[in-house]
């Protein structure tokens, strides 16, 4: 696996150091950053260019053209991710759309999650299962099987599905409901799927079969916002 430099800019020093820890045990390098200036020391230097950006809107007064700016500061083509927690209306998840953010994560993943939400962003030819066109997106989800209920990040969501990271992921036809929040709004999507892959080293792809009209205006406008 090849060694990328990812660079994590938070306002937090535990989120700081939580995603470091993850970064450092997939043998990745990372530059940690806590304000504007620190990212502009981060893009500047040559020696370490960073491959991936994960990007906390509040350590600005305006987040988006925080992100503009970083995307200037590039000398490359750079994937920037943003932390869900830090976008406060849907208005900017718009606004973003238009700079080609390559999606969002939960700044709250334990570290264990942290990998496997980045590997989309990391490798993403790795990750091309569907034509159909989807949004990378780490966030939380619930399902339920049955009788039982579990707890996952999401890879990537599409209008008509989502991909589930999980390391026990349910063998394909299963019959299953999904509940998850898309960053930026108050939308929390209930909708009845079912498993159409499984990949131990990946996780599991569901195809959403029953879903409320208004949830699935949502969800089409979110997907269809970010470009």
């Amino acid at each position: 696996m090849s060694v990328k430099t990812i660079l994590v800019a938070h306002r937090t020093a535990a989120v700081r150091d939580r995603f470091a820890a993850a970064l450092a045990d997939a043998r990745h390098a990372y530059v940690l950053a806590a304000s504007t200036a620190e990212i502009g020391q981060a893009m500047a230097n040559e020696t370490t260019p960073v491959s991936l950006a994960l990007v906390d809107l509040g350590l600005a007064d305006d987040g988006v053209t925080l992100v503009r700016d970083l995307r200037g500061a590039a000398r490359r083509p750079l994937p920037v991710v943003v932390f869900s927690g830090s976008v406060s209306h849907a208005g900017q998840v718009q606004a973003l759309a238009t700079l080609q953010v390559a999606g969002y994560i939960n700044e709250h993943a334990s570290t264990p999650q942290i990998l496997p939400a980045l590997a989309p962003h990391l490798f993403p030819d790795n990750f091309n299962r569907r034509a159909s066109r989807r949004v990378t997106l780490g966030i939380p989800v619930s399902y339920r099987a049955g009788q039982t209920i579990m707890g996952a990040t999401t890879l990537d969501v599409s209008k008509g599905g989502l991909a589930i990271r999980t390391m026990n992921p349910l063998p394909p036809g299963t019959a299953l409901q999904v509940t998850f929040r898309l960053p930026g709004t108050a939308v929390e999507i209930d909708a009845a799927g079912r498993v159409a892959w499984s990949d131990r080293k990946v996780g599991m792809g569901v195809q959403l079969e029953r879903v409320s009209a208004s949830d699935q205006l949502a969800l089409d406008e979110f997907v269809e916002g970010v470009k």
